[in-house]
């Protein structure tokens, strides 16, 4: 993951209602927020991707 130093940049999305809901049910039930699990998420998308390829 991202060193938590490195400068982060804003984005946003628009997600049905219903998504959010569990997204946000998710990160309490991980105790994390929902920035650092969409996070984590699209680092192993991107590497699965990335292996992919390779």
């Amino acid at each position: 993951m991202a060193d938590k130093k490195e400068k982060r940049k804003n984005t946003s999305l628009r997600l049905r209602a219903k998504t959010l809901k569990a997204l946000k049910l998710r990160a309490i039930e991980e105790d994390t927020s929902v920035q650092q699990l969409v996070e984590r998420l699209i680092e192993a998308y991107l590497a699965a991707e990335k292996e992919k390829r390779e």
